[in-house]
């Protein structure tokens, strides 16, 4: 079995989940290809998913890393679910969620819903999420793409609209 983690940069989201998948017994012998657009935080993912294969799994599984939106293709290519955890403009972006509806007067939480905020960040996902999709279906056509990224409802709602990927959003909370 394969798991692709895109957005494997996200070096806490990583340990979670993939710490998870590692304590699993169905799920030891599996190969993770780890995927990120950024070399120091992919790294940093890549050093941390060896280190739980080893003292959690006495090193079944088989970690591969893919750097860069050229070898996107590849880190899917064959994949059984794909864990996407990305979030593009990162924290800047993030920030400017809160401060521009803040400047004309709203007031939000978190901004990873439907809100004004969640809305900036849907226009900034939705163009590569149709990207991944698009390599997704030429690829690993058969795998479960498995949404973590925000905003939730209309990530998960522009992929089960728009493409014929197998898709659910989910959450792993804190």
């Amino acid at each position: 079995m394969k798991i692709t983690f895109v957005g494997a940069g996200s070096t806490a989201f990583v340990k979670n989940v993939l710490g998870d998948t590692m304590l699993t017994p169905a799920l030891k012998d599996c190969e993770i290809a780890l995927y990120d657009i950024n070399p120091e935080r992919l790294e940093e993912s890549r050093i941390l998913v060896e280190w739980m294969n080893q003292k959690l799994n006495d090193n079944r599984a088989k970690i591969k890393s893919y750097l860069g939106v050229e070898n996107r293709k590849e880190a899917l290519r064959g994949s059984d679910f794909i864990i996407n955890a990305i979030a593009i403009g990162g924290f800047e972006a993030t920030k400017m969620d809160f401060e521009i509806p803040k400047k004309y007067g709203i007031r939000q939480t978190i901004a990873d819903t439907l809100g004004i905020g969640g809305i900036f960040r849907g226009l900034r996902m939705i163009p590569v999420l149709r990207d991944i999709a698009a390599d997704v279906e030429e690829v690993c056509p058969d795998a479960w793409f498995l949404n973590y990224s925000n905003p939730m409802a209309m990530n998960t709602g522009f992929l089960q609209r728009y493409t014929g990927m197998k898709n659910i959003g989910l959450c792993h909370s804190w």
